[in-house]
């Protein structure tokens, strides 16, 4: 479990990264419970987690340089068989994927539906997952490295839309 200080960088999954703006403690229903207050940093959204709750909603520490490597491997990956299945049936099971807040089944996802837009129209749906995904690994990936270290890839610019009129 992960002990985490204020004004440090923490995943929520589902929402992305935010910062740890406080750490609380409140009495709530006669007992005492210590949250960690966060604003996620894409939508100022405020958010409040028990401390003793952190890993069953699967907050967890920005990933290491080594691990944005692996991703950015996952999403170099040309060699992938998309999943041919109706497009709500594959929504539903990108959506799983994404509320793990695992950041290489979401990198999967992102992967995956790039690879699908070059064949076919997304459909609603799947762009705005695509955009999702896209944001949630954005922001962990430039926490994690340096842009420039990011996005030295042509495939990897193309895959965030960087760099492209």
């Amino acid at each position: 479990m992960s002990s985490f200080k204020v004004g440090d960088n923490a995943v929520y999954p589902g929402h992305g990264v935010g910062r740890i703006l406080s750490i609380e403690t409140k009495e709530i229903l006669g007992s005492k419970q210590t949250f960690y207050s966060i604003q996620i940093i894409e939508t100022g959204m405020k958010i409040m987690i028990p401390q003793n709750n952190v890993a069953s909603v699967g907050l967890r520490p920005i990933i290491s340089k080594e691990e944005a490597q692996v991703v950015v491997g996952i999403l170099k990956e040309k060699d992938v068989k998309v999943d041919t299945q109706t497009w709500n049936r594959r929504y539903r099971e990108y959506m799983e994927k994404i509320k793990t807040g695992s950041v290489y089944e979401i990198a999967e996802v992102l992967r995956d539906l790039f690879v699908l837009k070059i064949d076919k129209e997304l459909s609603f749906g799947e762009r705005k997952m695509l955009d999702t995904a896209r944001n949630l690994l954005l922001k962990e990936l430039t926490l994690a490295t340096s842009e420039t270290e990011l996005f030295e890839e042509e495939e990897v610019k193309s895959i965030f839309g960087v760099g492209q009129a």
